[in-house]
């Protein structure tokens, strides 16, 4: 689904990505972990092209989900590899991947169906209204669709920032942090839907996660990463108590 191959990325005098080297395979969560500062939302934004990067290849293999290939079975597979870092940031979105950045960025002014609808402008197909899937997903969107998003709480806007992603009907989402600052039976809610449209729509995730229980759940593999680089990754039944120990408790 996406190679990530040397990829170098600095912030003026900083190296922060060196010579990265990570696959995200098709249909399953790949887990994202490390100490603050290690370059984990650097990473997703360099795929989201919201950091420049120096050097290095980004090759995405778009895969159909199960509703994209109802729509079109062999449309996907001929497209072929894309490089990300020859393409436009709108069009990282075009190409199927969602992304929902820490912080949620939400628009708070804006009702929960106006949030939602502008994510509809980064699909390629021109669709016009909100997929049913979305509300499926998270019912509380539609009981407060006509509400603002500054009115909501901390999980229900998370939910939002979600919803939004998968407007576009993503093959690939990206998620930086989903858990953080929201309450545990909201996180729990967050990462049930995860596993349903990675079992139900095979979807693959890219997430960065703190929440080590969170991680062992959801995920199926992890990477963890120190100074820029990835320096262990596996199954996530491979995730021991060392490596825990010697990268990511302080």
């Amino acid at each position: 689904m996406l190679a990530i191959e040397k990829l170098n990325q600095f912030y003026g005098e900083s190296h922060t990505l060196w010579d990265l080297d990570l696959e995200v395979p098709a249909g399953q969560c790949t887990c994202v972990m490390g100490r603050n500062g290690v370059g984990k939302t650097t990473l997703l934004k360099a795929v989201m092209g919201e950091v420049a990067v120096k050097s290095g290849a980004l090759r995405y293999s778009p895969v159909s989900n199960s509703k994209a290939a109802n729509l079109d079975a062999n449309k996907s597979s001929k497209a072929g590899e894309v490089e990300l870092t020859k393409q436009a940031v709108e069009a990282r979105s075009r190409l199927g991947i969602g992304y929902v950045p820490q912080g949620r960025q939400i628009f708070p002014l804006l009702t929960v169906e106006e949030n939602l609808r502008t994510g509809l402008a980064a699909r390629g197909d021109g669709l016009k209204k909100i997929p049913e899937r979305v509300y499926e997903l998270f019912p509380v969107l539609k009981e407060m669709k006509h509400r603002r998003g500054g009115d909501l709480s901390g999980g229900q806007q998370q939910q939002l920032a979600i919803g939004r992603a998968l407007v576009i009907e993503p093959k690939l989402l990206i998620l930086d942090e989903p858990g953080e600052g929201i309450q545990p039976n909201i996180v729990a809610q967050i990462g049930q839907v995860i596993r349903k449209l990675i079992d139900e729509d095979g979807l693959t995730v890219l997430l960065v996660e703190q929440k080590l229980p969170f991680a062992r759940k959801y995920a199926d593999c992890f990477v963890i990463m120190d100074r820029g680089r990835p320096v262990a990754k596996g199954d996530i039944s491979e995730l021991s108590n060392e490596l825990i120990k010697q990268h990511l408790t302080v």
